[in-house]
């Protein structure tokens, strides 16, 4: 029997399913199941004959399944050489196959949250909002761009590498010679959103401790901070952000709710001054 190879085409119409579709159907049930369901659809119809074939082989990949989707293209890629293996008889069934998807979305969503999430946005969006200076579109136009680019060729390469190594494609993403490229991006990432917290948020106070008079030049507490620590009620307020969704698992939606209340109320007290005229 002559050796199964899945053509350039399948893979192609693989990977695209997964580009656009990796969240069909999304619910806390499923996550990304049926999404990884139609990208392995056309690569199991070109590798199996029959209907029962087929049905067998699409069956491995109703597991619960959830990963950063971009990162986690290379997931797809693997699992594609694999299920050529197994058709073509080399030893490889659907529990090793769900067992390395399984062993491979939590490292490869950890990762993958830290380099897209937590660096490559924030450094797109810095550099967008710094083109956005005075209202310019520029800015928008150049994150919608860079992102879906940097996106589609990435996440292309990663499906396609993962289907030539298979296996050995883990240690592209999750060995140790990537941790040292790994943790340099992280610092650049963490560089970048401090730099972007520092220059795009900007908090205030109008409080007098002392109202001037013809003695007394007067105390503002924002000229007594800002000669300690400049920006330090941003920097306090950044803080308290991250906390309370990193450590008290708070909702960005709860977060913003909080930081409405504090600043109606700080303006009430009279120590947010909102400059409003009427």
């Amino acid at each position: 029997m002559a050796e199964k190879k899945l053509s350039k085409k399948a893979l192609n119409k693989s990977f695209w399913n997964w580009y656009y579709g990796h969240l069909t159907c999304f619910s806390q049930e499923h996550m990304q199941t049926f999404g990884y369901l139609c990208a392995m659809l056309p690569l199991v119809e070109e590798l199996y004959d029959t209907k029962e074939e087929q049905k067998d082989a699409m069956q491995t990949y109703t597991a619960f399944f959830n990963t950063e989707p971009q990162l986690g293209t290379v997931i797809v890629g693997v699992t594609a050489g694999l299920e050529e293996a197994k058709a073509n008889g080399e030893g490889v069934d659907g529990d090793v196959i769900n067992g390395i998807r399984a062993g491979l979305m939590g490292p490869v969503a950890g990762i993958g949250d830290s380099l897209v999430v937590g660096t490559l946005i924030p450094i797109l969006l810095g550099i967008a909002m710094g083109l956005s200076t005075g209202g310019s579109p520029i800015g928008a136009i150049f994150y919608i761009i860079a992102w879906n680019v940097i996106c589609t060729l990435g996440m292309r390469f990663l499906y396609f590498k993962g289907y030539e190594l298979g296996g050995k494609a883990v240690e592209f993403l999750v060995g140790e010679q990537a941790a040292a490229i790994r943790e340099a991006i992280t610092m650049i990432g963490t560089v970048v959103i401090g730099a972007v917290a520092a220059t795009w948020i900007s908090i205030s106070t109008s409080l007098v401790i002392i109202e001037p008079s013809a003695e007394t030049a007067g105390i503002t507490l924002q000229s007594t901070l800002d000669s300690v620590f400049p920006k330090l009620l941003s920097a306090v307020f950044v803080i308290l952000c991250w906390f309370l969704m990193s450590k008290k698992k708070m909702t960005p939606l709860k977060v913003m709710l909080l930081l409405v209340v504090i600043a109606f109320v700080g303006v009430l007290v009279g120590f947010f001054d909102p400059q409003l005229t009427y």
